[in-house]
C-alpha cells in the first residue's frame, strides 16, 4: 500500500512538471479474467500507469488525419457519449485501430443528463412479471449483472445506494416487498445488497423528511432497496480517457459534416471532419463508420442516405436539483405512483437532492430545455410524501434530456417502448447503435463492435476485454484514499490582494477529488498545492481552481462550458453558483489555452447562454403560487 501511494505521488509530480517516466506499479488484478490474459494485463497496464498522461489533442486529431484509404482506421466512432466512448475502449482493447469523433464535448448530450442511476429496471421486472414479457424480464436480468460490472470497474465514480419505497396500506407493503425480493433474486449473484421491510418509526428516523401521513393514508412502513449510483458525466470523460490511453484517437469538438462514399459501390468508407474549434476541415478513412450519435443518430444515417426511415423516438427526461436537506445523505426515495403511472426518484447526489424524472414525448434539439409543467409536475409528486413545503424557489438547477428510444409502431407512449437496444447496418459500412440504457453501455458497446466486425471482415486480436477492465484512476482506489490528500496535502490560495496563503485540505475538498478522480486526484491536489490553485470556484461547494487546469491538460477540457458542465458538476449542482464562477473558470482555461480577450469574452457569453437552459428559481418563466 506504501509502495503504491509513493508510485502515485511520483505520478503526481510528474503530471505537474511534464517530465515523463517509464516506471510503472503492479496494478492489483488476478490474470485469470475473460477475454484473453496477456492483452487484458497490457490494457491494464497503460491505464492504471500511475505516471501516464493522455496524448495531446493534436496528436490525437493528427492521427485522424493521418488515416488514408489505402491505411484507413478499423472503426470510426461518431459520437462521444457513454456508447460512443464505450465502442471506442472496446475497439481499441480487441487490438483495433480506433477514432472517435464528438461534435461537442464528451457526455455533451443525453449521457450526462440522466437520473444518475445505475439500475436493473424495477419497472421493467414487474412490467415482465404482469406481461408475461419474457423480454423484458431477460432485459432487467441482463441490466442487474452489468450494473454490477459498472460499478466493480469504476468504483470511485460509482456506488450503491439504498432506495425508499414508502408503502400507505398493508397491501402496496406486501406487494413491494415481494416485488423486491424478486428483484433480488433476479440479481443472484451480481446483488448489491439485500432489500428490506422498515417499520414507519424505522422508516421516519432513516428519512427524516418523510411524510407519516399521505391523502387520508397513514405510513404503515418502507422497504428498502438497492440500486447504483454514479457521476455519470465524469464516467463518460473517464472512458474517454481510457480509450485515449489505450490507443484511441478521441477527439471532441469535432464535427462530421458528411460521410465518404466508394465510388464503385457506395459503402462508406469515412468521414469530412471539422474541428469546431480551428475551423478546419479534414477526411478521416475507416474500413467501417459506428454511428453512436443517441438521439440524433438519425441525422447521421440521412448523411449515408437521405431517404433513410427514422429510428428515434425522442423522449424528454427532465430533473430537478433541490438543497440538501431534502433528502438524507446515503438514502433515496422513490415515489412508485405519480398521478399519471410514473415513477419519480428522489435521490441524494454530489451533496444535493435530485429528483425526476418525466417521460414525454419531445422534439430533438441541442440544448434541450424543461417545460416549467415538467418541473412542477416533480414537485407536486414528491410534495405528496414530504413533511416539509417543496417550494420552487428551492430549484438550485433544472435540465432536460432526451433519450434516444427505439421506435415501436405499436406503442402509444414512450413509457411503453422498451429500453433495449438497436444495432443495425442499413447502408453498408454504416453501422448505428441507439436505445438502450446507461446501465448497459459496456454490453451494447460490445454488440456495436461484433457487428463492425462482421460488416469491415476486421480482425481483432482478442475478444472484448471490457467486462473486467478498470477506467483511469480506479485501480488501487479505495474509499479511505482520500485520507493521503487531507493529511499530505495544503491548498495554496491567492487572496484578492495577490498574497499566497495555505488552507487546510479539508475533508470535503478531500473526499471531492478523491471521488472524482480516483487516484489521479493527487495530481490535481499536487497542483493546489504547488501552483497556488487551492482556491474552491464558489462558496458551499468543493471544486478547486486546480481542477480547471487539470481538466484542461489531462481531460480534454476546451470550453467553460466543458468544465462546468463535464467536468466538475457545478451547472448541474447550482446554475447561480455556476454563473458566479465562469470569469475565474475562463481566466484559468485562458492561461491554460492561451486565449485572446476575444475568445475569452466569447466563452462567457457561451457560458451564460448555456446555463440560461438550466431553469433554476431565478431563471423559472412564471411563478403560481404553489411551490
Amino acid at each position: 500500500m506504501a509502495t503504491s501511494i509513493y508510485l502515485r505521488r511520483l505520478g503526481a509530480i510528474a503530471a505537474v512538471t511534464g517530465g515523463s517516466y517509464a516506471i510503472l506499479r503492479q496494478p492489483s488484478f488476478s490474470s485469470n479474467d475473460r477475454g484473453g490474459d496477456s492483452a487484458l494485463e497490457n490494457f491494464r497496464r497503460k491505464i492504471a500507469d500511475p505516471f501516464t498522461v493522455v496524448p495531446r489533442r493534436e496528436t490525437q486529431e493528427a492521427a485522424l488525419i493521418g488515416s488514408s484509404l489505402a491505411n484507413p482506421l478499423d472503426i470510426l466512432v461518431v459520437g462521444g457519449g457513454a456508447t460512443g466512448c464505450g465502442v471506442a475502449l472496446d475497439a481499441v482493447t480487441r487490438g483495433l485501430r480506433v477514432g472517435l469523433v464528438e461534435r461537442e464535448d464528451f457526455s455533451s448530450g443525453t449521457s450526462s443528463r440522466s437520473t444518475k442511476l445505475i439500475h436493473g429496471g424495477v419497472r421493467y421486472l414487474e412490467k415482465a412479471v404482469f406481461n408475461l414479457d419474457y423480454g423484458q424480464l431477460k432485459l432487467v436480468f441482463h441490466a442487474l449483472a452489468e450494473r454490477k460490472q459498472v460499478i466493480d470497474n469504476c468504483p470511485h465514480l460509482c456506488h450503491a445506494l439504498p432506495c425508499m419505497t414508502p408503502c400507505f396500506d398493508w397491501f402496496d407493503a406486501i406487494y413491494y416487498w415481494a416485488g423486491l425480493k424478486m428483484y433480488d433474486l433476479v440479481a443472484g449473484r451480481h446483488l448489491l445488497h439485500l432489500s428490506r421491510y422498515y417499520s414507519a418509526q424505522e422508516s421516519v428516523e432513516l428519512f427524516p423528511t418523510l411524510a407519516r401521513n399521505g391523502k387520508d393514508k397513514t405510513l404503515k412502513g418502507t422497504v428498502v432497496y438497492y440500486d447504483g449510483q454514479m457521476n455519470d458525466s465524469r464516467l463518460n470523460v473517464a472512458l474517454a480517457c481510457s480509450a485515449a490511453l489505450s490507443g484511441a484517437a478521441v477527439l471532441n469538438h469535432a464535427e462530421v459534416v458528411s460521410l465518404l462514399k466508394d465510388e464503385g459501390d457506395g459503402r462508406i468508407i469515412g468521414a469530412r471532419i471539422r474541428n469546431n474549434l480551428s475551423g478546419k476541415e479534414f477526411d478521416a478513412y475507416a474500413k467501417v463508420v459506428v454511428n453512436a450519435a443517441g438521439p440524433f443518430c438519425d441525422s447521421v444515417r440521412t448523411l449515408a442516405d437521405k431517404d433513410a426511415k427514422p429510428m428515434i423516438c425522442p423522449s424528454s427526461g427532465v430533473h430537478v436539483v433541490l438543497p440538501d436537506y431534502y433528502s438524507p445523505d446515503g438514502m433515496g426515495l422513490i415515489v412508485p405512483k405519480t398521478k399519471d403511472g410514473r415513477v419519480v426518484f428522489m435521490l441524494p447526489w454530489l451533496g444535493r437532492t435530485v429528483a425526476g424524472t418525466t417521460d414525454s414525448n419531445t422534439s430533438i434539439t441541442m440544448l434541450p430545455e424543461p417545460h416549467e409543467d415538467e418541473i412542477e409536475f416533480i414537485l407536486d409528486a414528491i410534495s405528496d410524501y414530504l413533511n416539509i413545503k417543496v417550494r420552487r424557489i428551492d430549484v438550485l438547477s433544472a435540465w432536460s434530456g432526451i433519450r434516444p428510444l427505439a421506435i415501436d409502431p405499436k406503442a402509444k407512449s414512450t413509457a411503453s417502448i422498451s429500453r433495449d437496444h438497436v444495432v443495425t447496418e442499413d447502408h453498408p459500412g454504416l453501422v448505428t447503435i441507439t436505445g438502450g440504457k446507461w446501465t448497459t453501455y459496456r454490453s451494447m458497446a460490445e454488440d456495436a463492435v461484433d457487428a463492425a466486425i462482421k460488416s469491415g471482415k476486421l480482425s481483432p486480436a482478442n475478444k472484448c476485454l471490457t467486462y473486467n477492465l478498470q477506467l483511469i484512476g480506479a485501480d488501487g482506489w479505495d474509499p479511505s484514499s482520500f485520507t493521503v490528500l487531507a493529511q499530505q496535502y495544503v491548498r495554496m490560495k491567492r487572496s484578492h490582494a495577490g498574497k499566497v496563503v495555505p488552507g487546510a485540505m479539508d475533508t470535503a475538498a478531500a473526499k471531492h477529488l478523491s471521488h472524482a478522480y480516483g487516484v489521479l486526484a493527487e495530481r490535481v491536489a499536487a497542483i493546489a498545492q504547488n501552483e497556488n490553485l487551492g482556491k474552491r470556484l464558489a462558496h458551499g461547494h468543493p471544486f478547486l481552481e486546480a481542477e480547471v487546469a487539470y481538466c484542461a491538460r489531462e481531460e480534454y477540457c476546451e470550453s467553460a462550458v466543458d468544465f462546468v458542465a463535464r467536468r466538475c458538476r457545478l451547472a448541474f449542482l447550482d446554475t447561480d453558483a455556476a454563473q458566479r464562477a465562469l470569469p475565474r473558470i475562463i481566466e484559468i482555461l485562458a492561461a491554460e489555452h492561451k486565449w485572446d480577450k476575444s475568445r475569452q469574452k466569447q466563452e462567457l457569453q457561451k457560458g451564460k447562454e448555456f446555463l440560461e437552459t438550466f431553469k433554476s428559481s431565478k431563471n423559472a418563466q412564471f411563478h403560481d403560487g404553489k411551490h
